[in-house]
């Protein structure tokens, strides 16, 4: 096969590329456009926005905490020997012992039914009254 051109042939003038000297400071800029400055303004707005949520919600929670500090409690220490279903039974007899037990640990914050003597609990209010 044979490739036959057209036209005429022209030298293209020869271009000289200086490669830049590693020692020579850049004189660039950055230059921001409007929306650029408002992507880098959000971007850098983020971490504040999410701080102050993390702190908002927090405080949430010891809101709520300040109304039981108020709460007074009627409390009993155990006795050598007794067990919470007898707290259970001696302070409230009409009602389920499960009950009264379940309620007093909630109220004591206890992970176990295992009481010990000399240990101050706080009972409910309505059972102390009885």
């Amino acid at each position: 096969m044979s490739a036959a051109l057209i036209g005429s042939h022209r030298a293209l003038p020869a271009r000289t590329v200086q490669a830049p000297t590693p020692d020579a400071p850049s004189t660039r800029r950055l230059r921001l456009t409007k929306r650029g400055r408002v992507v880098f303004t959000t971007l850098a707005a983020i971490p504040l926005v999410i701080g102050v949520a993390v702190v908002g919600l927090s405080a949430g929670g010891a809101a709520a905490n300040t109304a039981a500090a108020g709460a007074t409690f009627t409390y009993i220490t155990v006795d050598p020997g007794e067990s919470l279903w007898q707290l259970a039974e001696s302070i409230a007899p009409d009602a389920d012992p499960r009950d009264v037990i379940a309620e007093i640990m909630n109220l004591n914050q206890l992970s176990t039914a295992g009481v010990e003597p000399g240990q101050r609990l706080a009972i409910p209010q309505r059972y102390a009254a009885e």
